[in-house]
């Protein structure tokens, strides 16, 4: 966040934080909801570069649309192991996916 937003933030009285803090989440909690957003944001971004379509993926996955679309929302019903597969079976390498998982989006607030 840009400090003259936080700032003015603070200053209007709001309290800013993360969203770890807000929802009461241990790191280990935080990093691995991380991880699972990092992995689906790259199945949507392999599938977008390859020109699939949902439909299309989940042929290749031998899955359906539906499945398709919860996995790039990174649903709680998706496992992190189904999103390495799908991205290993569109073409990431092992290299890549560790790239996925190791990136480590998160910045301070101020």
């Amino acid at each position: 966040m840009e400090k003259a937003k936080y700032d003015r933030l603070t200053k209007a009285g709001w309290t800013v934080g993360t969203t770890a803090e807000f929802l009461g989440l241990t790191d280990e909690e935080a990093a691995l909801i991380e991880m699972k957003l990092a992995l689906a944001h790259s199945l949507r971004k392999h599938r977008d570069a390859r020109n699939l379509t949902q439909t299309q993926l989940a042929k290749i996955l031998g899955s359906s649309q539906s499945r398709v679309a919860k996995m790039e929302a990174a649903d709680s019903s998706v496992s992190m192991e189904l999103l390495v597969r799908s991205l290993l079976m569109l073409g990431a390498t092992r290299k890549e996916v560790g790239r996925v998982i190791a990136h480590d989006s998160t910045v301070p607030a101020a």
